[in-house]
């Protein structure tokens, strides 16, 4: 049965009579559930089953709940989700195509997928087609109620099944999209009925197009395709879209005449044009070779070819909201690196994803750099008096701390050449700290390799006690472990008891190696283990965080796999942990869901009693 389909539109309608979706960027998809393991429809009625394994095993481990309502036949998209309101297309189409059964494995423990559902077509062999929207929603939310599912999308739920939430105004819904940088949103009919295979004017989408500046390079007579390039780091030419739609017949008249007047026939249907002419594509994404679903929008004679950039192509993918005011982006801030304040500012956007989810509802102390990274610096609690209105903060005793929950404040901050984000152990609705994390400090990056002894003994040691623990590197010179904790339910005083053991422990085990000795003049040459920072009050650098030093290092989460003689923080500057995201999944990722299986009460018993 193929689905119901979206009607292209420039504009939307608004009114009473419509609601708005966000539009996610992966692959439709009808779930036909009536057994344990339920099929996995494409829009081209494929099964889709051995590419999503996820998502099938989500519905089966679901079964012995689902049962009272099946038979379920359920429409909505395959995603891998960057954020709650964006897709990464080109990964869902990468899983689509693989056969492997091991590579697949492997792709999903990288890139894992969901499920995210926007109709409900039948349950209890119940057909709703016929039904209006939002009777067909409210049966929806009915179901995902008594399922205990989540009613709205979020990039850090772990359920594969989640139900898109819906917007009464069109403002709200695009508003969300554009900052988040999706692919577009969706207006639907209140009244409208489901109608098989059907492109209606009951549903209409509207995509947020991008615009990226071209040159023109070459032209193919025999299939009428553009192509057009930008300069690469290496500064060659570039291919990165070919293009034929949007051009009206007077513009694709006029190119065919510029390449065959000025540039030079390569063969009895293909001219090539030297870089002179730039013109601006329409499109909704990158991935990674090709601008995706291309359009040309406009001649820019304004640009030179030297302003088509690889730089510039990721500026203009990913542009900046429009409420936060950008001062000087070409000011060096990693100059040793080649990194300027647009390079932050773009890291800072990429890596929101994985940075904001650790700094939300924390009392954010900054660190900046007003002439950029390795010169003057000063900490910074307080929120001035000159932050926009959008920034949030919370009064602590004599001092306003912003609270960084989103991307505008996130680069407001990056704007003021805030480089490093340093976080408490707690959030402002709990009185506890919410993860234990010690930090593993050498006396220089020369010692680095005592830092990886001492993480993997700590492991062994958390293992030991079945606990869940995580690794980052500091961005400067040492290693930082991490467990995490339920909220609320211990206190400072029990944490310190259990980090006082770890690391006395480690200094009985290894005495010329590691030291709980507070003055670095008598450490001599051992490690310092720091337990006593992990106190009420105190910060530590967040994941994710940039560091001032002059190689632009990031506090970047690692698999434990990855603590080894082969390890050294020169390996994470900003641009190498952007291209890290594109290979592999957040280390960092199920922090809060291991909080809950934390056997950490069984833990601190034993230790009591040997008190």
């Amino acid at each position: 049965m193929k689905p119901m389909l979206l009607t292209p539109a420039s504009d939307l309608p608004q009114g009473n009579e419509w609601i708005y979706e966000i539009k996610y960027d992966g692959f439709r998809c009808l779930i036909l559930w009536e057994e344990r393991t339920p099929k996995l429809i494409s829009r081209n009625e494929k099964p889709l089953n051995k590419m999503f394994p996820e998502i099938v095993q989500f519905c089966e481990d679901l079964y012995d709940e689902i049962i009272p309502h099946l038979p379920l036949l359920l429409d909505g998209e395959i995603v891998h989700l960057i954020n709650s309101y964006q897709s990464n297309f080109s990964v869902v189409q990468t899983r689509g195509r693989m056969s492997s059964k091991s590579v697949i494995q492997d792709h999903m423990n990288n890139f894992p997928c969901h499920f995210v559902i926007f109709d409900l077509l039948t349950v209890n062999g119940e057909s709703l087609m016929e039904s209006t929207l939002s009777k067909r929603k409210e049966q929806l939310k009915k179901l995902f109620k008594a399922l205990s599912l989540p009613l709205q999308v979020d990039y850090l739920d772990t359920n594969k099944l989640q139900a898109i939430d819906h917007f009464k105004k069109r403002d709200d819904a695009w508003n969300k999209t554009v900052s988040a940088n999706g692919e577009g949103i969706i207006a639907k009919k209140k009244n409208s009925k489901w109608q098989i295979g059907k492109r209606s004017s009951h549903w209409l989408k509207q995509k947020n197009w991008r615009y990226v500046s071209v040159f023109l390079t070459r032209w193919d007579k025999n299939n009428g395709y553009f192509l057009g390039a930008v300069y690469d780091p290496q500064n060659s030419a570039l291919e990165v879209v070919h293009f034929r739609h949007g051009l009206t017949a007077e513009e694709e008249k006029t190119l065919m005449e510029l390449f065959q007047s000025r540039g030079e026939k390569k063969s009895s249907t293909v001219w090539e044009l030297p870089p002179s002419i730039c013109v601006d594509i329409a499109c909704i994404d990158f991935d990674g070779k090709h601008l995706r679903e291309p359009r040309f929008h406009a001649f820019n004679f304004e640009k030179s070819p030297d302003d088509c950039t690889w730089k510039s192509l990721n500026r203009q993918l990913h542009p900046l909201p429009e409420k936060v005011d950008i001062t000087h982006p070409d000011k060096p801030v990693w100059p040793a690196v080649g990194l300027d304040k647009d390079d932050y500012l773009l890291y800072l956007q990429l890596i929101a994803p994985r940075l904001l989810p650790f700094l939300k509802d924390r009392l954010l102390t900054v660190i900046r750099y007003p002439h950029g990274a390795n010169d003057e610096r000063f900490y910074q609690k307080n929120c001035p008096d000159y932050a926009p209105g959008f920034v949030l903060t919370k009064q602590v005793e004599d001092i306003r701390y912003i609270l960084c929950n989103d991307m505008e404040t996130l680069l407001w901050l990056g704007n003021q050449l805030a480089l490093e984000f340093h976080i408490p152990f707690q959030t402002i609705d709990t009185a506890r700290p919410t993860e234990i994390v010690f930090d593993l400090d050498p006396p220089s990056v020369n010692e680095f390799s005592l830092a990886i002894e001492a993480a993997i003994r700590m492991k062994a040691i958390f293992d030991q006690f079945g606990l869940h623990s995580f690794v980052k590197v500091s961005g400067g010179k040492g290693l930082q472990v991490y467990l995490p904790l339920p909220k609320n339910a211990f206190t400072y005083e029990e944490t310190r008891l259990f980090t006082s053991f770890v690391c006395t422990f480690l200094c009985e085990q290894e005495p010329q190696w590691f030291t709980t000795e507070r003055l670095k003049k008598n450490r001599g040459n051992k490690l310092y283990l720091d337990y006593i920072q992990h106190d009420e009050g105190k910060t530590i650098i967040a994941p994710y965080s940039p560091r001032g030093n002059e190689q632009g290092l990031v506090a970047v989460p690692l698999n434990w796999e990855e603590i080894n003689d082969s390890l050294t923080p020169a390996l994470f500057p900003l641009p190498a942990v952007l291209e890290r995201m594109k290979r592999q999944s957040d280390p960092f990722s199920s922090f809060r869901q291991q909080a809950d299986d934390q056997p950490f009460a069984d833990v601190l018993r034993q230790l009591q009693d040997l008190t």
